[in-house]
């Protein structure tokens, strides 16, 4: 076993003196600050997202693409809204800030593009299952938990870039996976890192829990199931073909099933991904 490395190192204090990093995503509280208001009707929230033209537009054009396959365009904020709920809107535009909170940073050790590229397959294929499971009520949530997993690791790379560095370096140089290699070397993993940082933003319970629950296979809190699918969705989103996959990973589901529901999240992501990931890459 090897030791910790920097065993004097905790998570928080990745999040020391980096305000644009602990900062909220703000419009994603002010739309929930409206859409919890009972006095506060659909235009009220579209009018909060249509203060950015940018955001605007990108939603628009995320809401009329593959993700919905919706049967008519969608041409306002305000019909949106009726169409995919509030709620959903408001995580569509958590996803589109975040993902461009993080895309500004240089991607000389962990290439954005490629972190945000699987980052959204895990959160299509995740959604597909929870529709496969006919699971309505983590629906809403299932894309948005999906995506953020794994976000500890771009505080990794923006504050301990070194660190990370040699985390990747031991990964591919020995038998151990990233989560021992982390607690090796840092004394705790992205996961925990992740769920602080979802801490620190005020997100849902479900987003927390989910990230910091992703490694433990046998938790059994109030959000198993999406941790669950999450899990799966995120193996999926990294292998080539499922006929060699036990079914313990994969929730007892046909391979044919799961076949489909890769290829359905292959075919979305195609069609979606340069409208979350707008920003160059670096």
């Amino acid at each position: 076993m090897l030791t910790t490395i920097s065993s004097d190192l905790k998570s928080s204090d990745l999040f020391r003196g980096d305000l644009q990093l602990t900062s909220p995503p703000n419009i994603y509280f002010e739309l929930k600050k409206t859409i919890d208001n009972p006095n506060k009707s659909l235009a009220d929230v579209g009018f909060i997202i249509e203060q950015d033209p940018a955001l605007s537009i990108r939603t628009l054009k995320i809401v009329n693409s593959a993700f919905y396959c919706l049967p008519v365009p969608i041409v306002s904020i305000k019909r949106a809204i009726s169409i995919i709920g509030a709620h959903e809107l408001q995580n569509l535009v958590l996803a589109t800030v975040v993902i461009d909170k993080f895309s500004s940073m240089p991607s000389g050790l962990l290439p954005m593009k490629n972190f945000w590229a699987r980052s959204l397959r895990c959160a299509l294929i995740s959604k597909e299952l929870c529709i496969y499971h006919n699971n309505k009520d983590d629906l809403d949530s299932m894309f948005i938990c999906g995506l953020l997993h794994d976000i500890g690791q771009l505080v990794f790379y923006r504050r301990i870039p070194e660190l990370a560095r040699q985390i990747g370096l031991l990964v591919d140089s020995s038998n151990i996976d990233e989560i021992e290699a982390e607690n090796n070397i840092l004394g705790f993993n992205h996961y925990q890192t992740g769920a602080e940082l979802a801490r620190l933003w005020r997100l849902p319970e479900i987003i927390i829990e989910t990230i910091a629950q992703h490694d433990h296979l046998d938790y059994t809190g109030a959000f198993a199931n999406v941790a669950s699918i999450i899990r799966t969705g995120n193996y999926l989103c990294k292998i080539d073909t499922v006929d060699i996959l036990p079914n313990i990973i994969c929730n007892n589901i046909p391979v044919d099933d799961l076949s489909n529901i890769i290829e359905k999240a292959h075919n979305q992501f195609e069609a979606i991904f340069k409208l979350f990931y707008s920003t160059p890459p670096h």
